[in-house]
């Protein structure tokens, strides 16, 4: 949901916890998404926290994140299709390999001063276009498969941070405090 760059500008009180995707599939990801929609000034990410209001002082609620996330061990993530949500006509890159580790994080999360009653079931993604007028939804879509398709970069990336952010005017995200997942990975 984030599209805008990072800035200052006066608060609001939306916050959200991203995960950003590294180059060179974020600048890729990126180009397609300003090519599918101008006017959008994107930084490739999956959300882990959907925007939210939260319900403590932001310092707290970051330090709750911080405590969670030291939990979590990095792991890697894999973009696969191109999809569409049929209620909202938001097209997106569905998030294959690594999303049971994305619920676990978001089921984590959305609890004490992060929870927060979401409108839609958490689904790991990597939006391309939202706020479509309804009558483009499959133009647009088609489109992005069509240029999904025609890149070659690795589609994997590993989640090592998650970035806690917050909502300033106009629609600008501003990056708050960045965590690093530390738990080491269990050997089978």
């Amino acid at each position: 949901m984030i599209c805008g760059s990072n800035g200052a500008g006066q608060r609001f009180t939306a916050f959200a916890l991203v995960t950003y995707i590294p180059d060179p599939l974020a600048g890729l990801l990126d180009e397609v998404r300003r090519d599918l929609v101008p006017a959008c000034s994107p930084r490739a990410h999956v959300t882990i926290l959907p925007p939210r209001p939260v319900a403590a002082d932001p310092k707290q609620a970051a330090g709750r994140a911080r405590s969670i996330l030291d939990e979590f061990a990095p792991f890697e993530v894999e973009a696969s299709d191109v999809k569409v949500f049929p209620v909202t006509g938001v097209v997106y890159v569905e998030v294959g390999q690594g999303a049971e580790q994305l619920r676990q994080l978001h089921a984590a999360l959305n609890t004490g001063p992060l929870e927060f009653d979401e409108p839609f079931e958490y689904h790991p993604h990597i939006t391309l276009a939202q706020d479509l007028q309804p009558q483009d939804v499959e133009q647009v879509a088609g489109r992005a498969r069509r240029a999904w398709a025609g890149l070659r970069p690795p589609r994997r990336f590993l989640v090592e941070t998650a970035t806690f952010v917050q909502n300033t005017l106009p629609n600008v995200w501003l990056d708050l405090e960045t965590f690093t997942l530390k738990a080491v990975p269990l050997a089978y």
